[in-house]
């Protein structure tokens, strides 16, 4: 039977309300069937809706499954940063104040809230080299000169990105993001840095059409996963600033950093937008 739930609409990523990546949050998905939250995410049509649900693991929090439109994450950035604001905007506490401990599909995530801007701490990221032919269809299809691309990379996180880092952000932000499509691309990472002094490090896009996103607007995993291997050849300041969003009118903020363990996090702003209930 139908019942009202608490329902929360956000903007993740930014400090400017409606310049993020919009995600809803069902506050108590409990007793809905997966066939009903997908059912739900499609009709939000948002790129992320979350179902908040009691711990399955003792030392959790609260459990949470993400939806797309068209599936379920076992983990996604955005959707983990915003559903933890819901869920203490909506007047829970965390077992250990100042960190939330969140039950999902890749297992118990740990996300900071002690500055007011939630953080998650960033996946292990394995590094690769892009294969030449994927690399040299991609810059064919975005009409690149080949002396623009400084590095081709795939990187893993728990989901497979591939990137390339561009020569400016002027370049990142020229790229028709029309070019990448399905059946021939799954998507593709943009990166280039900043000058020293900007208000932000690094030019971020994801061209993403395998998601049924011409472009995503702010993503918390390929972040992670660029923060990782920018670390690992020691060209990350900490803190960093990534802007994402700008090419379609964001102000996407991701803010990387290191904590008192020297762990690579992930944070951003979130503002409550909407907040009510649903009948599902």
């Amino acid at each position: 039977m139908p019942r009202a739930r608490g329902f929360i609409q956000c903007d993740v990523f930014t400090d400017h309300p409606l310049r993020g990546n919009a995600l809803a949050v069902v506050l108590d998905g409990t007793g809905l069937t997966t066939e009903e939250m997908q059912r739900f995410a499609g009709w939000t049509n948002l790129p992320e809706t979350t179902f908040l649900l009691p711990p399955e693991s003792a030392d959790a929090d609260y459990s949470l499954r993400i939806f797309t439109p068209a599936r379920e994450l076992a983990f996604a950035g955005h959707p983990t940063l915003g559903s933890c604001m819901a869920w203490l905007h909506a007047g829970n506490r965390p077992r250990k104040p100042g960190r939330l401990r969140q039950d999902c599909g890749i297992g118990v995530a740990e996300i900071a809230v002690t500055q007011g801007r939630p953080a998650f701490v960033a996946p292990q990221t394995t590094v690769k080299p892009m294969p030449a032919d994927l690399r040299q269809r991609l810059v064919a299809a975005m009409a690149l000169p080949g002396t623009a691309v400084q590095r081709a990379v795939m990187l893993d996180n728990g989901s497979l990105w591939p990137v390339l880092q561009l020569d400016t952000p002027q370049r990142v932000l020229g790229v028709e993001a029309m070019r990448i499509r399905p059946p021939a691309f799954s998507g593709i990472g943009l990166i280039a840095a900043h000058p020293v002094g900007a208000n932000v490090d690094f030019e971020v896009r994801l061209l993403a059409p395998a998601s049924n996103l011409a472009e995503d607007p702010v993503t918390g995993a390929l972040n992670a996963a660029l923060g990782q291997w920018l670390v690992q050849e020691d060209r990350l300041p900490s803190p960093a600033v990534m802007g994402q969003g700008t090419a379609i009118g964001r102000a996407g903020r991701v803010h990387l950093a290191h904590d008192a363990a020297g762990r690579l996090t992930v944070g951003g702003d979130v503002q409550i937008l909407v907040e009510g209930t649903v009948t599902l």
